[in-house]
């Protein structure tokens, strides 16, 4: 069982480093991202949580990850519909780049990671992964994305969106906790 918890948060960790790194390259200014791109982003990251939630739709029996599947695909679609809809009105397509690709890549990696697991062991492993990837994602908006954000109106939808993000981690850890027995210890 603890190989099992320790797989899931090394792919947790895993996928986390990863984000971080991307972010690095695009925080240290050495890539830039368009307001295209970081739409891109934004939807690429939201869509991935959504297909991460209807896999822990799909297999879990704990009350308290289904509902935290429901309100992150809940939540994210929000978001995406947002983002769509500024998009749609300032005329912008959303461009492919390498930080989403980059997403998508380690996304499949975790999905196929997600559907190998059943019962508490993947309980477990989408809650890590849940933690891990909110911590990434705020990461990315609070340091590449909302300072690169050239459009008033695209950085103020992803300042308004931080806070839900951070929500989200904070909910996550929670379940996290309450899962692994600890209550509040966050370890």
């Amino acid at each position: 069982m603890n190989t099992i918890k320790n797989l899931a948060t090394a792919c947790g960790f895993a996928l986390s480093a990863t984000l971080f790194s991307v972010s690095n390259l695009y925080a240290k200014g050495t890539t830039k991202l368009t307001d295209p791109e970081i739409a891109n982003v934004a939807v690429t990251a939201n869509k991935i949580d959504i297909e991460y939630a209807a896999i822990a739709e799909k297999k879990s029996k704990s009350a308290d990850v289904l509902e935290f599947a429901k309100t992150m695909a809940n939540d994210h679609k929000s978001v995406i519909d947002q983002a769509v809809a500024l998009v749609t009105k300032l005329h912008v397509t959303p461009k492919d780049n390498s930080f989403s690709a980059k997403l998508l890549s380690d996304a499949a990696k975790t999905k196929k990671m997600l559907h190998s697991k059943s019962g508490a062991a993947f309980d477990k492993a989408y809650i890590d992964n849940e933690v891990a990837y909110h911590k990434a994602v705020v990461s990315a908006v609070e340091t590449v994305l909302i300072p690169q954000a050239q459009n008033a109106e695209l950085k103020g939808l992803l300042e308004k969106v931080l806070p839900i993000l951070k929500t989200h981690l904070e909910h996550a850890e929670m379940v996290q906790a309450k899962s692994s027995g600890h209550g509040a210890h966050k370890g």
